[in-house]
């Protein structure tokens, strides 16, 4: 009986270590598995604010015509044929593209011989998949049925910022590393807007960030940061983990917070919304040294273009939105 015992220990230690090896080598086996799957793991995206707004104009003035022009599929026929840099955009390559589509001619022969073109599809489509379609606004007259960019700017109307095109900048705090973002320099206490419908994701503290709140896309493959937001009342009132946002909601206010390890501290200089856009084809790349962070810089300038007018509760100092906005929100969606 004892030696019987004796073994059934022994085998259980013997178990209990196989079970940590395999636990501890989990991490690099998950790292391997995702480098083996079959998903874009890098995103240069660099289209200048005049291209985008030409597709959008094509793309919108299209659907109004009944004959359907994707502004996803004229910027990735041009980021094929420059071989992804936009420094050769000429508005004649685009006014050719559209010329040959309305002569009849399909996408598939437009783009016919042109390399990675079906990646910059996908590619481009996961980072403006969520900015233009159709949606509903409240007018005087009730709720009306649109189409185009429905997307936001992150700054309020009539809340003045500046910005410039800083991202891949060097930051030091903590260490050196690459600013992965955009910063809107604005006043302390400007009301900061949702960019795309969601869902609340992460909301709370982060010493680089300070006060921050990241926001799901519907599909799952972008994710919003929005960071250095205000100190003491960071947030919109009842904004909480889960909850779903639409684009144009107030979210939270322009602070100062971060550059700290304790909570709630004014660790930057000057007053800022920092602004980022991950793109995630794989949770795996949601956190670490996979993460896919895009220049947003002409996407803020092509948003200024359709900031959300915000109403002040003078009872509570809280903004919200002045115009009601409704789109088409899935039962289900990635980011929930």
């Amino acid at each position: 009986m004892f030696f019987a015992v004796r073994i059934r220990k022994k085998a259980a230690a013997g178990i209990a270590a196989a079970l940590l090896l395999v636990l501890a080598a989990l991490p690099s086996l998950g790292r391997v598995w995702a480098a083996e799957k079959d998903f874009i793991k890098w995103v240069d995206f660099d289209a200048p604010y005049v291209a985008l707004r030409r597709a959008l104009e094509a793309d919108v003035r299209a659907h109004e015509e009944g004959s359907p022009v994707d502004w996803v599929d004229l910027l990735a026929y041009l980021a094929a044929k420059y071989g992804g840099d936009f420094s050769l955009y000429k508005e004649s390559d685009l006014e050719g593209a559209l010329e040959r589509l309305s002569g009849g001619e399909s996408l598939e022969e437009l783009a016919g011989g042109l390399p990675h073109f079906a990646y910059y599809q996908e590619a481009y489509g996961a980072v403006l998949g969520g900015f233009v379609g159709e949606y509903q606004a409240e007018g005087e007259e009730g709720w009306e049925t649109c189409y185009g960019l429905k997307a936001f700017s992150p700054i309020a109307k009539t809340f003045p910022y500046s910005d410039y095109d800083d991202f891949g900048v060097s930051r030091e705090y903590g260490y050196r590393r690459r600013h992965l973002g955009h910063d809107m320099m604005a006043a302390v206490g400007t009301p900061v807007i949702a960019v795309e419908s969601g869902v609340v994701e992460a909301l709370g503290w982060n010493q680089y960030g300070g006060w921050r709140v990241g926001i799901r896309s519907f599909d799952g493959l972008r994710y919003h940061y929005y960071a250095h937001l205000r100190k003491d009342r960071p947030f919109a009132q009842g904004l909480a983990v889960g909850q779903t946002v639409m684009a144009g909601d107030v979210i939270g206010y322009v602070g100062r917070t971060g550059y700290s390890a304790k909570e709630n501290v004014n660790g930057i200089e000057q007053s800022h919304l920092h602004y980022g856009l991950q793109i995630i084809f794989d949770e795996s790349q949601k956190e670490g040294n996979g993460e896919i962070w895009v220049d947003v810089f002409g996407l803020c300038q092509l948003l200024r273009r359709r900031q959300s007018p915000v109403q002040r509760d003078d009872a509570t100092k809280e903004w919200s939105r002045a115009q009601g906005y409704r789109e088409e929100v899935p039962d289900a969606s990635p980011a929930a």
